[in-house]
């Protein structure tokens, strides 16, 4: 079996995995075994998902001697998705790691993720222009959107109270946005045999998942908000 061959196998197997168990970490208690437990099988799931597509996408751009300009484009637009849902995963993970900090956060890598996730975005959706694509001209905005917050977050001292929980909630829904919107774009038009530049498929996720992330960030903002009011009355008292 080809190296494509196996790439394509694991990237098919990671995505339907990652499709399975997404909504998992999202209904359960957050911080409990079975919210870590299935968190990491989809942080795995997701990272054989970004290797794989972006294996997949460099191969066809710069190997591929029989791909025509509709399936470099297509594969533009999945290393985009590569990258996207990696680097998305990554900051949800490394905000975790350094939930205590107290100033500007200047680790290199981690810089260097959220700069090639902006930087990306801005030059698919260039690449999105030329050819004329509605796809892959808007949904890479998405792209320099979180690479601009991600920026923003780690270069800057933290002001808000459990901030980084905040973060990892946005990092992950935003890879699960990635996830289904690469499926609904990908693989639902080949099971349902319909067109995949239809616009309702690829921003239906986005339409569904910020809501439940807005809902996530009012929750817990309220929540973590009434327990510093009540330990500042304890403290009076």
């Amino acid at each position: 079996m080809e190296i494509f061959s196996v790439f394509r196998m694991l990237h098919i197997i990671g995505g339907f995995t990652a499709l399975l168990v997404f909504w998992v970490p999202m209904i359960t208690k957050k911080g409990g075994k079975i919210h870590n437990f299935i968190g990491w099988v989809y942080v795995w799931a997701m990272a054989i998902v970004s290797i794989s597509a972006f294996y997949m996408g460099i191969y066809r751009v710069l190997f591929d001697e029989n791909a025509n300009t509709e399936r470099i484009s297509f594969s533009w637009f999945l290393i985009f998705i590569a990258i996207l849902s990696g680097a998305s995963a990554w900051y949800g993970i490394r905000v975790l790691c350094f939930k205590k900090r107290t100033k500007a956060h200047r680790n290199i890598i981690d810089i260097f993720v959220s700069i090639l996730l902006l930087t990306s975005g801005m030059a698919i959706g260039i690449y999105g222009v030329m050819i004329k694509s509605p796809l892959i001209t808007y949904f890479p905005l998405l792209g320099l959107f979180l690479g601009s917050i991600q920026l923003n977050y780690w270069l800057r001292k933290p002001v808000k109270r459990m901030h980084w929980l905040f973060e990892h909630f946005g990092g992950m829904i935003s890879c699960c946005i990635s996830t289904v919107t690469a499926f609904a774009t990908f693989g639902a038009p080949r099971l349902l045999n319909i067109q995949s530049s239809n616009l309702l498929l690829w921003l239906l996720p986005t339409f569904i998942l910020v809501p439940v992330l807005i809902g996530f960030s009012m929750f817990y903002g309220k929540k973590y908000s009434g327990k510093k009011q009540a330990g500042i009355r304890s403290e009076k008292m």
